[in-house]
Formats: structure tokens, C-alpha cells, sequence
């Protein structure tokens, strides 16, 4: 072969090999931009469902706002008869949503929640008042510990911690961060000996509220109620519980007729037949993706406030 047809050929065999380069890069560079296409349509249609989520959910809150507002219209007492207290199992929205397949995600769309009564529990916030414990709190607190198979001596601790972050708050100066009080069950992990096994075991039977409140004897439960009452045992607090079943408590008078004994009418400042704060939570759920919520609402009279709302 002559060197003109060899230089020839090792041009063509360049030439192939460079238009082999520019495909595979060329094929690269599209793929990559297919990737990172579906990327950012992958992201907006996360946060387009995340929104339907949050909205729905919000719709839900505005429902449990509504029906705690008409339930105090009618009524000046709060029982596990009442309206509020049947939850929403789950439900598609397609049933209340006409055309619900075209107008999008709504057809396949889940609701379910429930509205709990917040001073059915033991309010934690009474343990302390402006930065002094309350030493008829704590042994409440006790009691209530001791009945549910927990350490009571973590009773007095978390009175302290109560206390001293009210003083805290209380000695705090313009322009410096106040320190964060307890707002949630899970902010007792703060105090020492308390671990999430005992979270898990109080969880349903305590909570934080704004203020110092009464515990409701138509909702407590009979370890509550026992632990409220220092001369009501468990097994008294269980019986009182079944006669609540029949006849939700009218009064405060009715309830100490009803006490072992027929006792004087309980200290209202202790216990009360009627509440002023709920605990509602919302699950939702569109295709695949799942949001639930928990909110407390404040409800004086007719009127009621979204205090938090948080994802849990």
C-alpha cells in the first residue's frame, strides 16, 4: 500500500473514531438533561401533593373548629357522647368532591382524624406557678406515675424543671432569647431519669397546656381521675368511669353524689365537667404520600384558636 492510500486510511479511522466521541458525548449530555428534567418534575409534583396535603389538612382543622364551636352552643358540658368525640375513619374524598377525578388528586385522597379532649389528661403545666412548684401537683403526678408503673420520684423533677424555666422566663431582659418552656410531652426527655420508654407510657395520659387547668371527669381516664382524686382509688376511678357511660357527669355536684361515699363536690379548680382545650389530629393521605397533623385549639365560649399545629 502507498503512503498516500495509508495516510488515507489512518484519517478515516480518525475520523470515525472522533464521530464516535462526539455521539457518546452528545448521547451524555442529552441523557443528562433528561435527569435532570425528570429531577425537577419529580420535586414540583412532591411539592405540588405536599400542598394538597397541607390543605386538605387545613380544611380538616376548620371542620373541627366548626363542630367544637356548635357543640358549645348547645351545650354547657363536654362528654365522649357528643359530636366531636366520634372520630372520622377513613374516607375518600371522591364521596363528598363532585367530579373529584377530573379535578385531580382528589379522587385519590384519604382523610381520617379525631378530636381528643385535652383535659382528659393531666395538664403538667400545673406542676409550677410563677417559678414556685406545686407541691399538690407533684403528688398528683405521682400517683399518676405510680399507676402507670413509672418512676414517681420523676415527679418532683419535672416539677423543678417546670420551675425553674418559668423563673427563667420570668428573670429574662429585653433583647436576650427566652429560654423554651415545656409546650410537648416529648420535652420531658430534658429531665433526668425520664427516657422514651416512659414518654411512651404517659404519652396518652398527660400533656402540656397554656395555662393551669382542670382535669374533665366526663372524659379522664380512671388512672387520671385516681390520680387527680388522692381519696379515689383505681379501682373507685374504673367504677366511676362505667356510671359515666350511662350518664355523662351534669355537674360537679352530680359527680360527687356519684363519688364513693357521696362525697362533697370535688374542687372545681381540680375538676371540671366541661374543657377549653383540644387536641385534633388529621391523616391524609394522596396516592402514595402520607401527611398527618396534631393541633390544639383553644375554645372559649363560641370562639375557638388554633394555638400549634405540627407533623407528628
Amino acid at each position: 500500500m502507498t503512503e498516500p492510500l495509508r495516510r488515507a486510511a489512518r484519517e478515516r479511522g480518525v475520523a470515525v473514531v472522533t464521530a464516535l466521541l462526539l455521539t457518546t458525548l452528545a448521547i451524555t449530555i442529552v441523557a443528562s438533561l433528561f435527569w435532570q428534567q425528570q429531577v425537577q418534575v419529580r420535586s414540583i409534583e412532591n411539592q405540588r401533593l405536599q400542598l394538597q396535603k397541607q390543605w386538605v389538612l387545613r380544611g380538616a382543622l376548620d371542620w373541627a373548629r366548626l363542630i367544637l364551636r356548635e357543640d358549645a352552643r348547645y351545650s354547657a358540658t363536654d362528654n365522649l357522647a357528643e359530636p366531636w368525640a366520634v372520630p372520622l375513619s377513613e374516607t375518600r374524598l371522591d364521596r363528598y368532591v363532585e367530579s373529584a377525578a377530573i379535578r385531580g388528586d382528589a379522587g385519590s385522597a384519604v382523610l381520617s382524624g379525631a378530636i381528643q379532649d385535652a383535659q382528659a389528661r393531666l395538664n403538667l403545666t400545673n406542676l409550677a406557678a410563677q417559678g414556685q412548684v406545686n407541691l399538690v401537683e407533684v403528688q398528683a403526678f405521682e400517683r399518676l406515675l405510680s399507676a402507670l408503673r413509672q418512676d414517681p420520684g420523676l415527679a418532683r423533677a419535672a416539677a423543678q424543671q417546670v420551675a425553674a424555666t418559668q423563673r427563667a422566663a420570668a428573670n429574662s431582659t429585653a433583647g436576650v432569647p427566652r429560654p423554651i418552656g415545656f409546650t410537648q410531652v416529648d420535652d420531658l426527655l430534658a429531665v433526668p431519669g425520664c427516657t422514651p420508654a416512659v414518654i411512651r407510657a404517659i404519652r396518652d395520659h398527660v400533656v402540656f397546656l397554656p395555662r393551669a387547668t382542670p382535669v374533665n371527669a366526663n372524659t379522664a381516664s380512671a388512672e387520671v381521675l385516681s390520680a387527680r382524686l388522692p381519696y379515689l382509688s383505681l379501682a373507685d376511678a374504673t367504677a366511676l368511669v362505667g356510671t359515666r357511660r350511662t350518664a355523662s357527669f351534669r355537674d360537679l355536684n352530680d359527680l360527687g353524689n356519684r363519688l364513693p361515699g357521696r362525697r362533697d363536690p370535688p374542687d372545681g379548680s381540680l375538676v371540671s365537667v366541661a374543657t377549653s382545650y383540644f387536641i385534633v389530629t388529621g391523616r391524609v393521605t394522596i396516592r402514595q404520600a402520607t401527611l398527618q397533623v396534631q393541633a390544639l385549639v383553644e375554645r372559649f365560649g363560641p370562639t375557638t384558636h388554633l394555638l400549634w399545629v405540627r407533623e407528628v
